[in-house]
């Protein structure tokens, strides 16, 4: 069975005996807060958990890194479309230790892309349109200076409230330990 019929297979059942019910709750974060966080796999479950938030708490958006690259870009977007519809009154961006994009070279990726079909001609009409792609793919070298950097593009961002907190924070993905890098209280 491939990954997408197992997936419509369970959803089934999943809906037949109603188990969507324990999860109903409202489009509004019950802890008035949005997360800008990783969307590593080792964060699914235990991100919630290290922070004691539940179904219905928070907003979560998540994107490779935990970064806002460009300050109107779909992340922060969803960042405003939450403080000013979906009642969050803060903003927490966690990045992780052992992050992909720590480090990432772009050059990797480009490679990649060619193996699985790229064709050079691609890469050359987005280099002649202006889009660097190294650039576009190039990760961070420090996560704590990421966070910071992303936490600081937020707070600065010339249409979130200047009475929003903005925090930022990284969490060890092996344990749940919390490294605050930015107090939003205190910025």
């Amino acid at each position: 069975m491939r990954v997408l019929e197992e997936i419509l297979s369970y959803n089934e059942k999943f809906v037949a005996e109603k188990k969507y019910e324990e999860f109903t709750t409202t489009k509004f974060p019950n802890k008035k807060m949005v997360i800008l966080t990783c969307m590593d796999t080792r964060l699914l479950e235990l991100l919630p958990k290290a922070l004691n938030v539940g179904n219905g708490d928070v907003k979560i958006v998540k994107n490779a890194g935990a970064l806002v690259t460009h300050p109107f870009g779909s992340i922060m977007r969803s960042l405003l479309v939450a403080v000013y519809q979906l009642q969050a009154e803060e903003v927490l961006v966690i990045g992780h230790h052992d992050c992909g994009m720590s480090g990432m070279k772009p050059e990797a990726v480009i490679e990649e892309m060619k193996i699985r079909g790229i064709k050079e001609e691609t890469l050359d009409t987005l280099c002649y349109s202006g889009i660097d792609i190294k650039e576009w793919f190039h990760g961070f070298d420090n996560v704590t200076q990421s966070v910071a950097h992303s936490a600081d593009m937020i707070k600065k961002h010339p249409l979130l409230p200047k009475d929003v907190p903005v925090h930022g924070l990284v969490i060890d993905p092996a344990t749940g330990k919390l490294d605050l890098v930015v107090n939003g209280y205190q910025a």
